[in-house]
């Protein structure tokens, strides 16, 4: 076998197991999408190479689907979730060597050989490219340079410093430009008469060397002052770029994180932003003054010999030229580096926090080589870049000094003709100078222009994505919660995948609920709609007959106190975290709080109490201390509804009941909604519902649910017989 893909669709979209595997002898796979049984080679179709044979990858919004298609028509075609997408991508690249090499077209030993792979799902990448098409989700539509000009509504709140810079700009490009004109008086009416052998007028001199000092004095002031305003500002626009993207992060639903890396949305906040800055604060002044010094120049030489100046400007053309090819390849280049970067930062974002777990299944060779394929993928990208700008360079240098060689020719030639004087021909060469040294740093700057297109381009990717839950227009206020809720008639679909369906139910104030059923029944998903982390695509949820869509986002969480699995803790105190909720809150309510949760006497043991630092994610507390903490979190701020999801299921006997004493002090008089595995743990929970495949099957409590005989009864015996293997296990019994 050299490739293989589990199905876990069939056609009808249903969730199905199935299995396509990849011989040198053809393709594989099993008729009714079903693992086999049995050996029996009946239940197999086989697909020998051929030269009319095509393996085909399509997407179509979260549901992928695979097809061999020949000249005839299509042969055959396969669905799968987007998960199974690495695998299809595998299979379908494999195919294609493998064919290639039955039917002799070319070795294929030769294919891999130096062929750079994606680092992220393993995949060959087609010649000449650096993306993955399996990984790569948003637009890849090049940045435009336009894309820098939506910056203007962050530099707008400075405008007036940015003119006062624009004029500082202008003063002291004009400064710079004194000395060379103050040449043609010094050689013409001091140098060349002191060689004829007329004396020195010194007072004449003393007047130009002073001019001299106060010009380069002048333009060193303004120089300083121009710099360190728009140095500010533009420190100000990056700091103002990355709090305006954060804040709208913060207020994306939790399906724009789904799709994301947390390396990538840190590459972009982080360096893209610094990258940003640095832009505005250096290369867009240089650029400013580079353009002011060649006009200002191109002007001062026009007053001194137009022929001169038309000579001067010859390289223009060439190299506005080289510009205009060079500057699509950079578009491109510089969005693929940043695209690999992020894949390396991804990868430390992967594997720093999760290093205990790394250590635990002792992968650290994995992971640095993990972390070396992307490097050496973001090597590769940045070589082919480099290769680009390197000829670039040098070669608007050359040009510069054709250009410099030229006007020399053709400055001699005029002395000759006494078209000009030895002084003006100085004066000349001295603009000349700063004529081609501006031109040739400005045609620089497209490097760095088109760094930053791409650097925008990737923040207002996230600044121009619309959250899926959004806030009303004109939100309700919510006063004197009660805490009811209202399912009515709710359904959710994940792409094409219909997820829940067609459920209603009624929470009544301060009643608890338990949620049950087997894995991807829909209990999570239920959870999450109420929370408002997704909107209902069908129906409504009411709370005390409110539709929650009316209500502000903020405002309606505030009342929701959720109690995790895995519960989270961020670096800090233990004070701190308990009053995240309410960052406010005194010292004698963080007590409180963490004594109602049965945590005040672990914390009192700790070194420094309540001040106690955690550690990254509460690293360095027990899974039960961190649960008791995130439950007195929720105890401070007072929420009407409460969401357990599985909150004792990851810790000892001893500790649940722990969790279990804080649990019962925390649902008085709330409204619960409670997520269990273990259905021991819902006992004293008012109403049962269980779902199953997206809808509510049965409702009601405990001893009525047993009388039923269906889904809770059967899942019931089915933990208690467990329970027992695993009693009969420790005591060393044998049941018949």
């Amino acid at each position: 076998m050299i490739a293989f893909i589990e199905l876990d669709l069939n056609g009808d979209l249903e969730f199905e197991k199935g299995l396509i595997y990849l011989t040198d002898q053809g393709l594989y796979a099993y008729k009714k999408h079903n693992l086999p049984k049995s050996d029996s080679s009946s239940n197999w179709e086989h697909w020998a190479f051929s030269q009319d044979h095509h393996l085909k990858l399509q997407d179509h919004a979260g549901v992928a689907s695979l097809e061999l298609v020949s000249e005839k028509g299509r042969l055959a075609s396969w669905r799968f979730t987007l998960a199974q997408n690495p695998a299809a991508n595998r299979l379908v690249q494999q195919y294609n060597i493998e064919k290639n090499r039955f039917l002799g077209l070319h070795d294929s030993s030769k294919d891999l050989v130096g062929q750079t792979v994606c680092p992220t799902c393993w995949v060959p990448l087609p010649p000449d490219q650096e993306e993955c098409p399996a990984c790569t989700s948003e637009n890849l539509a090049p940045p435009s340079t336009w894309t820098l000009f939506r910056l203007w509504r962050f530099a707008k709140p400075y405008r007036a410093q940015l003119l006062a810079g624009f004029l500082l700009t202008l003063a002291s490009t004009a400064a710079t430009l004194v000395p060379p004109y103050l040449t043609m008086p010094i050689m013409d009416d001091i140098l060349l008469p002191y060689q004829s052998g007329q004396a020195i007028d010194q007072q004449l001199t003393i007047f130009y060397l002073t001019a001299l000092f106060f010009a380069a004095l002048l333009a060193w002031g303004l120089g300083w002052a121009k710099t360190y305003i728009l140095a500010l500002v533009s420190e100000r626009i990056g700091a103002d770029l990355r709090t305006k993207t954060y804040e709208h992060l913060m207020r994306l639903s939790l399906e724009y994180f789904g799709g994301k890396r947390t390396g990538d949305l840190m590459a972009r906040i982080g360096s893209e932003s610094d990258r940003i800055c640095l832009f505005l604060s250096m290369h867009l002044l240089d650029f400013a003054t580079d353009v002011l010094m060649i006009l200002m120049t191109a002007i001062i030489l026009v007053t001194i010999d137009p022929w001169l100046a038309l000579v001067t400007l010859t390289p223009l053309p060439f190299i506005g030229w080289a510009i205009h090819v060079v500057r699509d390849k950079l578009r491109f280049g510089f969005e693929k580096i940043d695209r690999t970067w992020s894949e390396v930062t991804s990868v430390l974002a992967d594997t720093i926090p999760g290093i205990r777990v790394v250590k635990a299944f002792a992968q650290e060779e994995r992971e640095t080589d993990r972390f070396r394929l992307a490097n050496q993928h973001n090597l590769a990208v940045n070589d082919r870049v480099n290769r680009v700008w390197a000829l670039f360079s040098p070669t608007i240098t050359l040009l510069t000094e054709i250009g410099l060689l030229v006007v020399w020719a053709f400055g001699i030639w005029q002395i000759l003709h006494d078209a000009i004087t030895v002084g003006m021909l100085t004066a000349c060469l001295a603009y000349i100078g700063r004529f081609y040294t501006r031109l040739d740093s400005m045609s620089r700057i497209v490097s760095f222009t088109q760094q930053a297109a791409t650097a925008s381009k990737r923040i207002f990717d996230i600044l121009d994505h619309v959250s899926s839950v959004p806030d009303p227009a004109q939100p309700v206020k919510l006063t004197n919660v009660k805490g009811r809720i209202d399912v009515q008639n709710v359904g959710f679909r994940y792409g094409n995948r219909s997820v829940t369906k067609g459920i209603n139910l009624a929470i009544a104030p301060g009643e608890m609920i338990g949620l049950v059923g087997h894995s991807g029944s829909g209990k999570s998903t239920l959870v999450n709609l109420i929370c408002r982390f997704y909107d209902a695509a069908e129906g409504t949820i009411k709370l005390d007959g409110v539709d929650i869509r009316s209500i502000a986002v903020a405002d309606y969480r505030r009342h929701i106190g959720l109690v995790l699995q895995e519960p989270f803790l961020f670096f800090g105190t233990i004070a701190e975290n308990i009053a995240y909720g309410k960052p406010h809150s005194t010292r004698e309510e963080i007590i409180s709080a963490a004594r109602a949760a049965h945590a005040h006497e672990f914390i009192l043991r700790l070194p420094h109490g309540y001040d106690s630092l955690v550690g990254e994610r509460g690293q360095s507390l027990s899974g039960g201390e961190r649960q008791r903490i995130s439950i007195a979190r929720a105890l401070l701020i007072d929420p009407q509804i409460l969401i357990l999801d599985e909150a004792t299921s990851s810790v000892d006997s001893t500790t649940e009941k722990e969790i279990q004493k804080a649990l019962d002090n925390l649902v008085k008089g709330r409204t619960t909604i409670a997520i269990a595995h273990r259905l021991s743990t819902l006992r004293k929970a008012d109403r049962l519902i269980v779902l199953d495949k997206g809808q509510i099957v049965e409702e009601g409590s405990h001893d009525r649910l047993m009388e039923l005989q269906g889904v809770y009864r059967r899942m019931y015996d089915s933990q208690a017989r467990q329970a027992m293997d695993v009693v009969d296990e420790e005591l060393g019994v044998q049941r018949d």
